[in-house]
Order: structure tokens, then sequence, then C-alpha cells
């Protein structure tokens, strides 16, 4: 049976997990004694031929093999390919368990779709029912070992219930050489139609209701067949279980401990029992047992899945569903919070004090707003202020900053000589006549190319024989270098973009 420890591990505790370690089964005691018994005795009998019934000469060459298998250990990579093994096996050990057909979503549509109060109704639903846990039975019978042993042949099925003997004959004219879980599913679906016809279910959207949900638990009873049908790659398995016990071949000689070779050399400790070579046995192998056991989720293990009981369970909750609980409704009558706009139920003494905790509104809503009285008062925009679109590139970059460089700034005009800012009083046209300039920001900008002007008629005159265009490579970019950095200090709800530069052709 499932071994649960669910309840074990409600609440965190000071060592919760640490009471688990004492449960003998479905524990890694249980499944691994034995291996580590076995390795155990080996490595004590290594232990005992080396320190008592080897020669000094060949206790040294002894020790030069056991120094060679410890550093081979390390050429094996054993976390990683039994990591990623176990990982697989688990991920497909709960698919195989999310594949095992419920008839709960079935039962369901069966009792609200197929009417009919009578004896043929009731014998219609409980049919239709029965055929979809004969089908699971069928499949279950298998690929799990614990189900075929309770079902050994079709008479078992029959005696069960599940099959009369008709259908047992119908079963058994139809010859085929692959599974034939299938056939109940085709007699429900034959069954269905009658009743259709019959009007027991009274339109066409709800028999598509209900083959939709026979085609669900059909695909599950199929992907049960198929993981049983193929299975992880043998090579893959053989692979992780020669590098666990290659390992541990090597780790039998070449963990011991060993004399030192020359008779002045200081030895390791003699430990007599290698602790952490024990464990690092009781993790890897534990770790393969673990796959061992869950590769195959339908065989008998403590931890393998309760086929028989999900039979039982399966098979009397469906038939309560469709039969005595066919509309079989309790009164409906006005709830207890009917005359109560907000509904509180009540709580007990042991959980009273949950309705002291706050309800939970979202993150940001204990956030200390700024205390701040102008921050928080709305801004309303003003038609005589004008808004500045943003550049396409800006949006890229970083935002740009009410501080301009005049030395970026004029840099740019020197190297694209073709882009100019547009100046009110020019003959050229403002590409935005409805647009008002800043009063403060068109002087200095003009300050600035005009100081930018100063600065490059000094470098052309320079002493040196280098006026203008002659200066020497590299002359000119040291002494822009050297140029002092201004900044401009612009209105803060104001910034030079892209849409106040025209761009004009040199």
């Amino acid at each position: 049976m499932t071994i649960s420890y669910t309840l074990k591990v409600a609440n965190s505790r000071f060592g919760g997990f640490s009471k688990l370690l004492f449960r003998w089964k479905g524990s890694i005691y249980k499944l691994l004694y034995k291996e580590f018994i076995v390795f155990v005795v080996l490595y004590a009998v290594l232990s005992l031929v080396y320190r008592r019934l080897l020669t000094e000469e060949q206790k040294r060459l002894y020790t030069k093999v056991a120094q060679y298998c410890n550093r081979s250990t390390d050429l094996i990579p054993i976390s990683f390919v039994l990591g990623f093994y176990v990982t697989l096996i688990v991920n497909r050990w709960w698919a195989q368990y999310t594949s095992i057909p419920l008839p709960d979503q079935l039962m369901c549509v069966i009792s609200s779709n197929v009417h009919g109060k009578d004896e043929r109704g009731r014998i219609l639903r409980r049919t239709l029912i029965r055929y979809a846990n004969l089908s699971a039975v069928l499949i279950l019978r298998s690929v799990s070992t614990r189900v075929l042993k309770r079902f050994p042949t079709i008479d078992h099925v029959v005696e069960a219930g599940f099959m009369t003997q008709d259908e047992r004959k119908k079963f058994e004219s139809l010859h085929s050489d692959f599974n034939k879980y299938w056939i109940p599913c085709v007699w429900f679906t034959n069954l269905a139609a009658q009743a259709r016809r019959d009007s027991r279910i009274r339109d066409d959207v709800a028999l598509r209701l209900l083959m939709d949900e026979l085609n669900l638990y059909r695909a599950k009873c199929s992907m049960l067949f198929h993981y049983d049908w193929i299975s992880i790659p043998l090579v893959y398995t053989q692979v992780v279980t020669i590098a666990v016990y290659s390992f541990f071949a090597f780790c039998l000689i070449g963990r011991q401990f060993l004399e030192p070779l020359e008779p002045g050399q200081e030895g390791d400790l003699d430990m007599y029992v290698p602790l952490s070579t024990l464990l690092q046995f009781f993790f890897y192998a534990g770790w393969l047992k673990v796959a061992e056991q869950i590769i195959n989720p339908f065989g008998e293990d403590d931890d393998d899945f309760e086929t028989n009981k999900l039979i039982d369970r399966n098979l009397q909750v469906s038939l309560l569903s469709v039969d005595d609980m066919y509309q079989n409704l309790p009164p409906a009558v006005k709830d207890k919070y009917w005359n109560e706009s907000t509904a509180q139920p009540p709580y007990t003494t042991a959980t009273a004090a949950e309705t002291l905790k706050p309800s939970f509104l979202g993150s940001t809503f204990d956030m200390r707003m700024c205390e701040d009285a102008e921050q928080n008062q709305l801004a309303e925009a003003s038609p005589s202020v004008p808004r500045i679109q943003t550049p396409l590139l800006s949006r890229f970059f970083a935002a740009a900053s009410p501080a301009i460089s005049i030395k970026n700034f004029s840099r740019g005009s020197r190297a694209h000589p073709h882009l100019r800012r547009p100046q009110t009083g020019s003959g050229f046209p403002s590409p935005y006549p409805n647009r008002s300039e800043d009063p403060e920001s068109v002087p200095r900008i003009e300050e600035e190319e005009t100081e930018d002007e100063e600065s490059r008629a000094s470098e052309s005159t320079m002493p040196g024989g280098h006026p203008g265009g002659n200066q020497p490579p590299g002359a000119s970019k040291t002494q822009r270098k050297e140029l002092p950095l201004i900044r401009v200090k612009l209105p803060s709800s104001e910034s030079i973009g892209a849409d106040q530069l025209e761009v004009w052709e040199p």
C-alpha cells in the first residue's frame, strides 16, 4: 500500500523530518539494507586481507593500485548521470498516475443527460458506467501485477460483476492479436446512440458531451497501455547501473586505509571504518534504488499505486452517481445568509485568531505615500506650455536631462554641419509655427554657440604654425578634451528634442 506521511509534515517544526527517519515500511533502509551489508562485508574482507595476509612488497603494490582506483572515481560522472535519470523516472512516475482513468467526469455527464426514472433508464445508466469501469479493469489487468493476481482470467471479471456472460461471449468472439480493452468503449458508444434514438438523451449536444467525456476516458486507458509498452530505453538504465556499480567497485579498493610507501612518510589517519564512503554508498545507491522502485509503479512495492483500491472506489462511486443519486436532490431552500449582504462563516475557538489578521488587499496597499502635500496635488496641463515629443532615438537611450552639455551640443554641430536649430527671426519657416519657444532657453543657446565659435577661432590661431585645418592629427582632439564643460540649466519642464531641429542639406 502507499505510505502516506502528509499529516506528519503539515506544519514545519523543529526536527519535523527527523521523526520520519525511524520508519521502516517504505523507507530507504528497507530498500537498501541488503546491498549495504554486501558492501560493508566486501570492504571488511579486503581490509583484513591487506592488513593481515599481504607481505610488505604486496602492500606496496596494493597501495599503488588503491591510489589509482581512488583517482579513477573522479572520472565517473555519477552525480550527473544518476540525477538526470532519477528526474526522468519521477516525471514519468507522476505522468503514469495522472493517466489512470477515473470515471468522475463521465458519471456526472451520464447522470445528467441519460434520462428516465423507469427500469429501462436505470439499466441504461448503470450499463454505460459499467462499460467504462470494465475498460479500466481490462487495461489495468495488462499493466498491474496486483490487478492481474486479483483477476487472473476473464471468468474472474465476470464473477466480479464487471461483465455478463453474454458480453463475455461477444468479447471472446472478436478475435484480435492486440489488447482488447477498447471493446467496452465501443459498446458504450453504440448504447449511447441507441439511447439518443429512444430520446433517453434529449438532444445531440448532450450526446456530443457524452462522447467527448468517453474519449477522454478511453485516451487515459490508451496512455496506460503505451506507458507499459514503451519503457525508458534499456541502454540508459544499463549506463546508470554500470556507473553506480563501477564507482563503488573502485571505492572498495581505493578507499582502504593504507600504510605510507616510504618508511618515514606520514600516512593518513587509520579509522578502520570509512564513514564518508559508507554515507556516499547510502546516498548514491539509495538514489538508484528509488529509481528502481518507481520505474514501474504498477508492481507490489510499498509505494506502488493501489490499483485494486482504485477499482473498488471507481465502481462504487460511479454506480451511486448514476443510479441512487439520479434526480435525488435535496430541496432547494434559502441559505443561511439569505438576508445578509456579506457572508461571514463562524470560526471555532482554535481558529479564532485568524479573524484578527487583515485581509490581503495588494502589495502596495500599505506603502507610505509622499508626505509633501504639493507632490500629491493634481497637475493640470496648461495650453501655454509646449508639449515636447520624445525623439525616437532617446527612447532607446537615457531620457533627456534638463541639464544640457554645451560641449556635447557644439561637438554635434561641428560633426553635422547640416543640422541647425531653427531661429524664430530667420528666413526659414519654423516646423512648429504654433509652438512658442522658451524666452530664457533661446538666448542661452545662442550665447553658448557664440562661445563655441570663439573657442574654435582661438584654436585656429594657436602658436605653432598650424592654423585652421593644418593642425597635426590628434592636436585638436587633445585640446577639445581640455575645454571646460559648461552646462546650461533649462526649465525642468523643457528638454531639447529632435523635433526642435531641422535638417538642411549642406
